[in-house]
């Protein structure tokens, strides 16, 4: 870079170039190279600060563990929805939610909050639900002042959404005032008690006990926030969602759960299968924002976990059916099913082809009686023993008749007397 002095003289201004190029060495401490090192010694020790905290941090931490735990746990029943009292609500109903939630998470995705404002801001709202009636045109204007209220609790300053963003944001459909009014009335109607453990701080607290794994931090927290849009989970305790949602990320990402404490390593069964129900057709908004490489694609990983247990269903499902359409052999009886009957005998039940009647094997032990003769047969025997008595003289008998017992072919009893 060439520096150029002016000088005023008899001839007027003259300017001319004091040297053709300029060098900035290191004994320069007003230079760059400066400045750099002095950044870098600062950053470095910024950071040793910050290991330093969070070891002070991780001793105080496991020093009152056992206590932290226990305010938080009393602290999740005391803020927690009434999923019943939502339900009596006049103009808001179930099937909105997912709209709301959906504009929820893009705001605060656009703010670059950390997670547990999320979950902060649908806590606050749920719990205003609660206790409040909501109309429907007001529905969005309480999410708005509930994630305001989250990020001023937990997040940091500069990311604090302005009440101008999220005017623009609802598209001017709200002034500048109201967002102020309802941001009071909710704080009001919650008496102030907004410090709810949220689903994030029951995870970082059981994933401080093992070793970092982001992706299972990540796919737990995908399944928490998928959790949110269903009614089935508003009452469900944070503590409950976080390990229930854990064992599920550990299972669909194939993570053998390592050793912990007994609180950690304890979900509920029924929180589990109730969430894998609602696995299947997540939000939109949810899968754009998990199928980013920040999230580490875990939206993708779950939607490739879901198809292969589809798959699995439908080959379990499709087996019977095969078995049950498969053909049936066929018995093919033989040509001649009966015996030629002798023109010389009389009418009588059909016979197989076979071995006589002495060799057959009968499958009871008892051969089929006898065919009953028709009229025409009674007829027959009629005329023939007709014409054979015509030469003998002897009687007939018209019809042939079961015969009777005779009187003194029973025996008779003699009779008894009684004496008193």
């Amino acid at each position: 870079m060439a520096q150029y002095s002016a000088s005023l003289g008899n001839g007027g201004l003259t300017v001319r170039p004091v040297n053709d190029h300029f060098f900035e060495s290191e004994d320069d401490r007003d230079g760059r190279y400066i400045r750099s090192k002095s950044r870098e010694a600062q950053r470095y020790a910024a950071e040793q600060l910050q290991i330093m905290a969070d070891e002070m941090s991780r001793a105080t931490a496991d020093e009152y563990q056992e206590d932290i735990l226990d305010h938080m746990e009393r602290m999740e029943a005391e803020t927690l929805p009434d999923v019943d009292s939502i339900d009596i609500q006049t103009e808001i109903q179930w099937f909105m939610r997912p709209y709301l939630l959906d504009f929820l998470i893009e705001a605060h995705i656009a703010f670059q909050l950390h997670p547990e404002t999320l979950f902060l801001t649908v806590n606050l709202l749920d719990r205003y639900c609660s206790k409040r009636v909501v109309f429907k045109r007001h529905y969005q204007l309480v999410g708005c002042a509930a994630m305001l209220i989250a990020a001023k609790y937990g997040d940091k300053k500069d990311r604090v959404p302005t009440i101008r963003e999220l005017q623009s944001m609802c598209c001017g459909l709200y002034e500048e005032d109201m967002f102020v009014q309802m941001e009071r009335h909710v704080l009001q109607t919650l008496n102030w008690i907004i410090g709810h453990p949220t689903v994030d701080n029951f995870l970082q607290m059981i994933l401080s006990e093992v070793s970092y794994d982001p992706e299972v931090e990540y796919m737990a927290l995908y399944l928490s926030e998928i959790a949110m849009f269903h009614k089935d989970f508003v009452s469900t305790l944070p503590s409950v969602m976080a390990r229930s949602a854990l064992a599920l990320a550990r299972h669909i990402l194939g993570r053998t759960p390592p050793p912990q404490s007994d609180w950690a390593m304890s979900y509920d069964t029924t929180t589990i299968v109730l969430l894998s129900q609602h696995l299947h057709r997540p939000s939109q908004v949810l899968v754009r924002k998990y199928s980013s490489a920040h999230y580490g694609t875990v939206a993708v990983t779950l939607e490739d976990f879901m198809a292969k247990q589809a798959a699995i269903a439908r080959r379990h499902t499709i087996a019977p059916r095969v078995r049950q359409m498969a053909p049936q052999p066929q018995i093919q009886e033989p040509e001649n099913t009966f015996a030629p009957q002798p023109a010389s005998v009389a009418p009588m039940t059909p016979q197989k082809p076979g071995p006589g009647p002495q060799q057959q094997q009968m499958p009871h032990g008892y051969p089929t009686p006898p065919e009953t003769p028709n009229d025409d047969y009674f007829e027959h025997q009629q005329a023939m023993l007709a014409a054979k008595a015509a030469g003998t003289g002897a009687l007939v008998a018209q019809n042939p008749a079961t015969p009777m017992p005779t009187p003194t072919s029973v025996p008779v009893q003699p009779p008894q007397v009684y004496q008193c």
